[in-house]
């Protein structure tokens, strides 16, 4: 029986599924010209893991230390979009099921867009690859949230819009479902939208 729903954040319950090179790149160009999209993508990355701080991070594609809060909030604020129709879906979703979010991401990013979009209340569970040092399709990351949830992976249904990283949570006996955006090739379960995910459910 399913007692547990796991949603992805980027590209599932945000629109953009590559946030890294559509947004934040991008984001970072327009005020940093000079700064290499190497660099940016090399850091991210450990910052996604945990290796550096957020500060850090935009130390090191150019910011001066007392430009950084002022750019850390506009980035957030303006350059992510909240998929309008999650809302509703959660709320159905929350009255029969535990509710958790697995994304690789920056944790105090993760924790302000959920905080700034109001939808921090939904998830009983948060795990972001920033706290624990690992990113999905890592096998751990998923070993790790079922083990904090107390969860079997048969209890458990894992949205993602990656199709390698749906297939990583089957192969330990998750239910994949794949938020479909990018129109990916894929032959299990997949849905195009939030309506899709309820009737699903």
């Amino acid at each position: 029986m399913i007692k547990y729903v796991i949603f992805d954040a980027m590209g599932v319950v945000f629109t953009v599924g590559d946030d890294t090179n559509n947004l934040l790149v991008p984001y970072i160009l327009e005020k940093k010209p000079d700064a290499a999209r190497e660099t940016i993508l090399r850091l991210y990355h450990e910052a996604s893991l945990g290796n550096i701080s957020p500060e850090r991070f935009w130390a090191g594609v150019g910011f001066r230390e007392a430009e950084i809060p002022a750019i850390e909030k506009e980035y957030l604020e303006t350059r992510l979009t909240l998929d309008p129709e999650f809302t509703a879906c959660v709320k159905k979703l929350k009255a029969k099921y535990r509710i958790a979010l697995l994304s690789n991401d920056i944790a105090e990013w993760s924790r302000y867009l959920q905080a700034y979009h109001r939808i921090d209340q939904y998830f009983d569970d948060v795990f972001i690859s920033s706290a624990m040092r690992v990113r999905k399709p890592d096998k751990k990351i998923y070993l790790e949230a079922l083990a904090r949830m107390g969860a079997e992976a048969r209890e458990c249904v894992f949205i993602d819009d990656h199709p390698d990283r749906v297939e990583a949570a089957a192969e330990l006996g998750i239910i994949p479902i794949l938020f479909n955006r990018g129109n990916h090739r894929y032959h299990g379960v997949q849905v195009y939208s939030f309506r899709q995910l309820s009737e699903v459910l």
